[in-house]
């Protein structure tokens, strides 16, 4: 066998120009002047919203089909929390983000706002299946009007 084939690393050749990026060393906070090193002050962040998506339409009937609240939620399962685990070690499940449940004999979906922050569009989806079923949506904490028939 040829020698400089055997001492040849099996890399792929890369471009250096194009998408990849350079491999210099990112600036570091310690690395800055003092002047610049400048910490925002304390904010405070506000806590993400619980919604609740009720079966229930804004005239006071039932939504069908009545499996809808598993089929949404099923729909939002892969959205979950940086970190999870994934893979073939993943079980089928519903994300921590929306979660279908019963609650005093009502379909619902319980929707945690966290959602926006990691998929907006995914968050839209969820709302818009709200509105545009004419949903009964409320915080949680609140207790939901009765519908005016």
């Amino acid at each position: 066998m040829n020698a400089s084939l055997v001492d040849t690393p099996h890399v792929a050749p890369q471009q250096y120009r194009g998408t990849i990026r350079s491999l210099s060393r990112p600036t570091l906070w310690a690395d800055q002047p003092a002047w610049s090193r400048r910490l925002a002050a304390p904010t405070t962040v506000a806590q993400p919203r619980t919604l609740y998506i009720q079966g229930i339409t804004l005239d006071g009937k039932t939504f069908r089909p009545s499996d809808w609240a598993e089929r949404l939620a099923g729909a939002m399962s892969s959205f979950r929390p940086a970190g999870s685990t994934g893979g073939i070690g993943a079980y089928i499940g519903y994300s921590p983000y929306c979660e279908p449940r019963t609650i005093d004999g009502i379909k619902s979906v319980i929707v945690d706002e966290s959602l926006h922050g990691i998929e907006p569009m995914a968050w839209d989806f969820v709302m818009n299946f709200a509105r545009d079923n004419d949903l009964v949506v409320i915080e949680a904490g609140t207790k939901p009007e009765p519908p005016s028939i």
